[in-house]
């Protein structure tokens, strides 16, 4: 059985988190998400690398953790101990803003990073409600993740 529900969770407060500024706003604040991985080291060089994410220190200093920082207190704990990569659902991802989508499309092309509108058309973008533009890619475990121009 598919194990989508957390993610989804967690997806939901990263985004309350990045719209959030400070605990004032709310009881609950997001500290941080953990995604358990299969190769730490490809899923570390595309967290850097292709999302662009400042690597900060982690405290087990035993080779199987990274940690990313995603929000001014929040951070993406990257674990390795995964037995295989798995399909995940488009459904449950995570979401992440940029200031400049087109310039980080740029990035990805240049990266060699497939990406695609919900509907799964290459390089194209998907226009929520609200006039958001978003774009969604998977990592090397086959994680969804959203990149949008949410100016929030």
């Amino acid at each position: 059985m598919k194990k989508t529900l957390p993610l989804f969770a967690l997806a939901f407060l990263l985004s309350m988190a990045l719209t959030s500024t400070s605990r004032a706003q709310g009881p609950v604040a997001i500290n941080h998400i953990a995604l358990y991985v299969f190769d730490l080291k490809k899923s570390t060089d595309f967290y850097k690398n292709v999302l662009k994410l400042q690597e900060i220190p982690e405290p087990f200093h035993d080779g199987k953790h990274v940690w990313f920082r995603i929000g001014p207190h929040s951070q993406l704990h990257v674990i390795q101990g995964a037995a295989s990569v798995t399909e995940q659902d488009k459904n449950s991802h995570l979401a992440f803003s940029v200031k400049n989508l087109p310039a980080f499309l740029k990035h990805l092309d240049s990266q060699g990073v497939r990406y695609s509108s919900w509907q799964g058309q290459d390089k194209q973008t998907t226009p929520r409600p609200d006039g958001v533009q978003q774009v969604y890619l998977q990592d090397p475990d086959n994680y969804w993740l959203e990149v949008n121009n949410d100016k929030f």
